[in-house]
């Protein structure tokens, strides 16, 4: 924010542990695929010193995307720690994947996260997907910053994308989003094109060069000065309009001349407390370079703009039964509270969990009490367990770097954590304690899958377990009724990462196969069915004959049972066995081996034999006479119906009702709500929205989110189930 010499320590060859939360500042990098968070967090380590070159620590690995499946994928899949140290403050900077499909992850770095830093390419400008985030943390008070990337590009104008950064971040006061300095063009190229050599600093009304690869301040010249003075006083106005200091604008409107030390202490002040939100530029170091355009003014802004730990709301603290509890939050000496924010293997450490810590201190061999509870939907159990704690490391790349303590405040991995999952909470073994879980989206993508051989069905249980441990935004189902194994994901791109991981790091090959929707069957009118089982085969026979009659119910019914038999034909003691058998025969199915509901079965009439009529012997009769009756009448199948809710931009409103109906869905109203978004509620059959996530996500250009919920089974439309029977029998 000035032209102050800084000095810097570095990570390079050795971990950095904080000693007080005030010199520790969590920052995640938010943006959408491609803007350059990656490049920029490396370019950051560079300048920090933590690298010998541009994304490189001194062994030659990456320090962020360093996971062989990034370099396959050619983009971020998950949360990256890379910590760097400037003027005695620790950076924990948290790279976050851009595509929609990660979003979890990017919701584990929010959590972990004091402030954010948007990262906006000038050549592809703001996606609706960044404004919805920036939305989110607008709502949470999260302090923001603004960096603008790819200035290189041909058509790259800072000073335009500035004012779309403007109006889409600034909502009602686009005045709190205003630059802190402006790019210094070199002369033009051959195309014309003038490339950004250095900074303007608005407060310091100093020029910083970076074309040597080193930044050097120098004063403007005359030139400079007519767009600099214009622009500065643009920032001042909007500095002073949201200082605490309510005299200040009028001092100012009144000529007096406000010091830079006061504006950039108001500044300062207006960024941590989320209500100013500064824009810079920066830019990766050329091939030799030490410092990367913008990497200086972007640390200077994290370590004196962005707020300490210690300034974060806490969130909210219970005991595994619910009890609140109040803590001082961000205290290196009160209880143990840390949550883990990030589950991974390796294989030669094994599982390693980053975690935040928010309250006390966290010592390696230390044992911790481990809580996760609330995603039972997602396949997870509730575990209370204490478990030993391993190696404690800062990651940097593919290194762990052991540090013997992590302080409130700080974020750090822990190794073999045997239990803990993504969520948990660790807290001290004689005061366990449980922090609410953040907000994780449904995963709405059905993934069914098969082992691919014997070998592969052995691990496949304990691979999957571990898949949905690491990663909360997936969830496992075992379908009963179809008796297939499915992972519910986020996307297409969350799918392969799924099955890549499974192939890769737990050795498990998985096809995948067409996913089912749990039908169902029901009588479309009245019928008969006599059941008639008489055998002799010598000695014992079997002989049972039982007559019934089956009508539908109403949707909800389930199966019903009656009795009206007179004058002993069916034995008392055999009643139960015929009701036995039809109940086991409906739950198989009586047409498409689809369970039989919403039926009335009466039992007329039957026959017995004093000798040769048993339990089994009825049970069967039961079962042989829903069959016969199910050959005389008309069989619906029924499909399960979901209650949607979308919500989406007003710009899409008519493309996404249009799409629904498309699907069979019926509309049952719209409700306008914030940020010129609607809600469209409908019920749609869940055949038709299987890849429902992935259309709406094209649709809608990745702004539109969707929830689900089991309605209700009703008759499928009779030319979709003559197709379906089609593509069963074709199956077969």
């Amino acid at each position: 924010m000035g032209d102050k010499a800084h000095t810097h320590t570095g990570a390079a060859g050795r971990a950095t542990a904080a000693d007080h939360p005030t010199s520790v500042r969590n920052v995640v990098l938010v943006g959408h695929s491609g803007s350059g968070k990656t490049t920029l967090v490396e370019a950051l380590a560079l300048t920090a010193g933590a690298v010998n070159r541009a994304g490189r620590v001194e062994d030659g690995g990456c320090v962020s995307d360093y996971d062989d499946m990034e370099h396959r994928q050619r983009r971020s899949v998950q949360l990256s720690l890379v910590p760097v140290e400037w003027d005695g403050i620790k950076i924990n900077l948290l790279d976050t994947p851009g595509y929609a499909d990660f979003v979890g992850e990017l919701r584990a770095g929010l959590r972990a996260a004091d402030a954010a830093l948007f990262v906006v390419s000038a050549s592809d400008g703001v996606d609706g997907a960044t404004r919805m985030v920036w939305e989110e943390c607008a709502a949470v008070g999260m302090p923001r910053a603004i960096v603008i990337t790819h200035l290189e590009a041909a058509r790259a104008d800072f000073e335009e994308m500035t004012r779309i950064c403007a109006e889409a971040f600034g909502g009602d006061d686009p005045d709190a989003v205003l630059p802190l300095y402006l790019p210094l063009h070199g002369p033009p190229a051959p195309d014309g094109h003038a490339p950004v050599t250095g900074l303007v600093g608005l407060l310091s009304r100093k020029l910083f060069d970076y074309a040597s690869g080193e930044r050097v301040a120098s004063e403007p010249g005359e030139a400079e000065l007519p767009q600099l003075d214009e622009a500065r006083s643009m920032l001042i106005e909007g500095i002073i309009s949201e200082s605490e200091d309510e005299t200040l604008m009028e001092r100012y409107l009144g000529g007096e001349q406000v010091d830079v030390k006061t504006l950039i202490e108001d500044l300062e002040r207006a960024v941590a407390r989320g209500v100013f939100f500064p824009v810079l530029a920066a830019a990766p170091a050329a091939d030799g370079a030490r410092q990367g355009l913008g990497t200086v003014e972007l640390l200077e802004l994290i370590t004196r703009g962005f707020p300490t730990p210690l300034e974060r709301a806490a969130p909210r603290v219970t005991t595994p039964e619910g009890a609140g509890r109040e803590l001082r939050m961000c205290d290196p000496e009160e209880s143990l509270v840390a949550e883990v924010v990030k589950t991974s293997s390796d294989p030669y450490v094994g599982r390693i969990s980053m975690v935040r810590v928010f309250s006390g201190t966290l010592r390696a061999d230390q044992t911790v009490h481990v809580s996760g509870h609330g995603l039972t939907d997602r396949g997870h159990e509730d575990h209370d367990v204490d478990e030993r704690i391993g190696a404690l490391s800062t990651p940097f790349g593919k290194q762990q770097r052991p540090v013997s303590h992590v302080i409130a405040g700080d974020l750090a991995c822990v190794a073999k954590l045997t239990r803990a999952e993504t969520g948990d909470t660790l807290s001290a073994k004689d005061d366990p304690l449980l922090m609410a879980p953040w907000e994780m989206p449904d995963p709405l993508l059905p993934l069914a899958i098969e082992a691919h051989s014997k070998a592969d069905e052995d691990k496949l249980s304990q691979g999957l377990a571990r898949l949905v441990a690491e990663d909360p935004t997936m969830r496992l189902e075992h379908n009963q009724d179809t008796h297939q194994v499915v992972l519910w994901c986020l996307g297409e791109a969350h799918a392969d990462v799924a099955l890549e991981r499974l192939r890769s790091r737990y050795g498990v090959q998985v096809d995948v196969v067409p996913h089912r929707v749990s039908l169902r069957e029901t009588f479309g009118g009245r019928a008969a069915g006599r059941g008639r089982h008489v055998k002799q085969s010598g000695g014992h026979g079997q002989y049972a004959i039982c007559e019934i009659e089956v009508e539908p119910l109403p949707g909800g019914s389930g199966i019903e049972f009656v009795d009206k038999v007179v004058g002993g034909a069916v034995p008392r003691q055999f009643i139960p066995s015929v009701e036995k058998g039809v109940r086991a025969q409906a739950a198989k199915g009586v047409a498409a081996g689809h369970p039989l509901i919403d039926v009335r079965i009466t039992l007329l009439d039957g026959k017995a034999h004093s000798v040769d009529s048993s339990d089994a012997a009825f049970q069967t009769a039961g079962a042989l006479a829903l069959r016969e009756a199910a050959a005389e009448a008309r069989i619906h199948l029924l499909e399960p119906v979901a209650e949607v809710g979308v919500l989406v931009g007003d710009d899409y409103v008519g493309a996404v009702m249009s799409d629904l109906s498309g699907r069979r869905g019926k509309v049952l109203g719209t409700e306008q709500t914030s940020g010129a978004r609607t809600l469209i509620r409908a019920e749609v059959p869940e055949i038709e929205i299987g890849r429902y996530a992935v259309d709406l996500r094209s649709l809608s250009h990745g702004t539109a989110r969707f929830d689900r919920r089991y309605a209700r089974h009703e008759p499928m439309p009779a030319q979709v189930a003559d197709r379906l029977r089609e593509e069963v029998r074709v199956a077969s």
